[in-house]
């Protein structure tokens, strides 16, 4: 038997490191999952991901988030929701719903109350600089204010063959109130199948939710597909879908593991980095590079993740 973990974006090491523990000492998937989103969601300096989350245009934090139990299918998501500390704890505690397991908004609050989740305001002294920066650039330079939509996805397999996936965003900085986008939706945001693998995206929801990119490395795997191959395919025919129809094609990147614990990954972007670790592998930050279609990646040099430490947490002024 073997185990494995992967997850979007650097930010994800910390939980990455804690979360294999879990699994290494025959700890169950779903756990591992949602203690490693929860250390990303509580770190003030990641800006796409829960406390200290980038806020919409009206200077709200409105996270969205899910769950999904490869072993059931079972599925738990919110979106929208303000002023709580850990949605992925509230989307997994959903999951365990018959009805009603994706809620929205206040609805998703009044859930979260009544459950003892802990309500705290989600907006830092960090984020609002961010925000006014952000407003003065829009208005001077003529920037979009559309940027920054990292999210973290993360799927794990356990010593008893049991998969789970999660995801945890902030969504796209200064979004309309209310925007989703492909994070909490399933089989855009993320899908999981015990018996086959799970995958998990990140970028423009806009476009990632036009392709269902994460179930389709699924399904691709089902066919026989290997984890690189699926994730390469899903994300290069989505991406020449949309360039062929729209022209353009938004950020698009994905991780994936299948039952065996074999990885994937795939972007059309450069620099999307992740985080893997398996029974064989100790946790390792990846560095991505794509052309053609086809994604290679490499370990992230000690220079690429001081560098990344340093920029996220440096003091911020008002411009």
């Amino acid at each position: 038997m073997s185990w494995a973990f992967i997850a979007t974006w650097r930010m994800a090491l910390e939980g990455i490191q804690e979360g294999a523990k879990l699994l290494e000492d025959n700890g169950n998937c779903g756990d591992a999952v949602e203690t490693a989103i929860k250390m990303v969601e509580d770190f003030p300096y990641y800006k796409s991901v829960g406390y200290g989350g980038l806020p919409n245009e009206n200077g709200e934090v409105e996270l969205d988030a899910a769950y999904m139990d490869g072993d059931s299918l079972s599925i738990g998501a919110v979106a929208g929701i303000k002023d709580f500390k850990n949605p992925i704890s509230i989307a997994r505690k959903l999951s365990k719903e018959k009805f009603n397991c994706f809620l929205v908004g206040q609805g998703a609050e009044e859930y979260a109350h009544k459950n003892g989740f802990e309500r705290v305001n989600m907006l830092t002294d960090r984020a609002i600089i961010h925000y006014k920066n952000r407003l003065k650039e829009i208005k001077t330079r003529d920037l979009t204010p559309y940027s920054g939509h990292d999210t973290v996805g993360m799927v794990a397999l356990d010593l008893n063959n049991s998969m789970a996936a999660g995801t945890s965003t902030s969504g796209l900085f200064m979004k309309k109130r209310g925007r989703t986008g492909d994070s909490p939706l399933s089989g855009s945001g993320f899908y999981v199948d015990s018996e086959i693998g799970g995958a998990t995206a990140t970028g423009l929801g806009e476009d990632i939710m036009k392709g269902c990119v994460s179930y389709e490395i699924v399904r691709l795997m089902k066919e026989g597909y290997t984890p690189q191959e699926a994730a390469d395919k899903a994300v290069s025919d989505l991406n020449n879908l949309l360039i062929s129809r729209r022209k353009e094609a938004g950020d698009i990147s994905v991780v994936c593991i299948n039952n065996k614990g074999e990885f994937g990954v795939a972007t059309n972007i450069e620099g999307f980095s992740f985080v893997v670790a398996t029974d064989s592998l100790s946790p390792t930050v990846y560095v991505c590079s794509s052309d053609n279609g086809r994604t290679t990646y490499e370990a992230a040099s000690k220079e690429w993740l001081d560098d990344y430490m340093k920029t996220r947490t440096a003091p911020l002024e008002l411009k």
